[in-house]
């Protein structure tokens, strides 16, 4: 079913109620470290500006327990402004008739963003009275949070019952681009999952199983399949609770003739810090030592199965990126990735995290904005976040 995009809604004079997902890293004292997602959302929101819409913003930000001073959305609104290049007016609620009555003051091309909505718990709760509350507030609605659409929240899902309801430009995006790998993908497919649990991408190995043409397993994941196949692994990362479904999952790979590749060489540490021992081990690796990024030979054998590919999706760093020196598997492989010339698509959470560390984010032809919103989509599971987008 085709749902309504901002493309199709009649702008001028209207108050647009935007979901955006503003929930940015922050340092101790509450600096946001990484704009990234608030610069997302501007294709949307010039817009709407240009089409003189009265721009009505909602965000959340953290896990707050109620009112908490230090996770208001001030600095967002500044963050905004400067990106924006307008005057961002920040309400101190999201609900409320003080709230109510500046929004019916605003003129066309204004701006407010709303206080955190998880100051409410019934933001969470997709209570119905305070989804009224925050409908009362637009003319129509767009959602532009894909990292948030896989939470059936209030402002995600329950103002949809109350106003005509629409994707915005990022939102549209994600869904075409997650749409392609999961319906129509150009062949030879291949996908790269790693990170830290092979729990984590379960569905999204059943889901593309009998889509792709090979699969590619780093990061702590990898060394619960190892494991499986009878390898040594010392003390690296392992589901113990997981070796005997990673043997399934070799043994369905083989049902849908597909290739499994798994590293084979490791650089090993004594403990995952900086300051640890590194050395590179073959095959095996010994006790006491632990995996922490893939060896040079297996980002070679890596590099090697993404020539000729088409289409690649890649969910999960290869290694413990976060530390310079356990981060060179990670790197070259999205070198190779860029060089394939592959319609490459990479899922949220730490793998966009690490592509933004190595300044590759504008390399790929799409960099997903959620890291569970992703996974669930690739899980071909149905968000309720767009699924209760109107149709059209």
């Amino acid at each position: 079913m085709k749902k309504l995009t901002i493309r199709e809604m009649v702008l001028p004079g209207k108050r647009v109620l935007t979901r955006v997902d503003y929930n940015v890293p922050t340092d101790d004292k509450g600096n946001i470290t990484d704009d990234a997602r608030i610069r997302a959302t501007l294709p949307t929101l010039e817009h709407i500006l240009k089409n003189n819409g009265k721009l009505i913003l909602m965000s959340h930000l953290g896990r707050p327990k109620g009112k908490d001073d230090k996770l208001k959305l001030d600095k967002a609104a500044a963050a905004l402004q400067k990106v924006l290049g307008r005057t961002v007016t920040k309400l101190d609620d999201c609900i409320g008739l003080h709230i109510e009555k500046a929004v019916s003051k605003m003129k066309e091309g204004e701006i407010i963003l709303l206080e955190n909505l998880r100051f409410y718990a019934q933001e969470e709760a997709n209570d119905d009275d305070f989804s009224k509350k925050l409908a009362f507030l637009g003319d129509l609605y767009v959602n532009d949070a894909f990292a948030c659409s896989h939470r059936a929240h209030a402002s995600i899902v329950g103002v949809t019952k109350y106003l005509k309801s629409g994707a915005g430009f990022l939102l549209a995006k994600e869904i075409e681009y997650l749409s392609k790998l999961t319906e129509s993908p150009e062949t030879p497919y291949v996908a790269i999952l790693g990170g830290a649990k092979v729990s984590d991408k379960i569905g999204v190995i059943e889901n593309l199983i009998d889509k792709v043409n090979t699969i590619i397993i780093g990061g702590g994941m990898a060394y619960t399949f190892l494991k499986a196949q009878g390898k040594n692994i010392g003390s690296s990362k392992l589901e113990k609770d997981k070796i005997e479904l990673a043997g399934k999952i070799l043994e369905s790979a083989r049902n849908h003739k597909v290739e499994i590749v798994l590293p084979v060489d490791h650089l090993v540490a004594d403990h995952a810090e900086t300051k640890a021992r590194i050395r590179v081990e073959k095959s095996e690796i010994p006790n006491g030592w632990m995996g922490v990024d893939i060896g040079p030979e297996t980002v070679k054998l890596f590099g090697e199965k993404l020539k000729g590919a088409k289409t690649v999706v890649w969910n999960g760093p290869l290694g413990i990126f976060e530390i310079d020196k356990f981060a060179e598997g990670t790197h070259s492989v999205a070198a190779s990735l860029i060089s394939s010339g592959a319609t490459t698509v990479v899922g949220g959470g730490d793998t966009a995290a690490a592509m933004a560390k190595f300044g590759l984010t504008d390399k790929f032809a799409h960099v997903s904005t959620g890291g569970g919103a992703s996974l669930e989509f690739l899980e071909g599971k149905e968000l309720p976040g767009i699924a209760a987008l109107t149709n059209i």
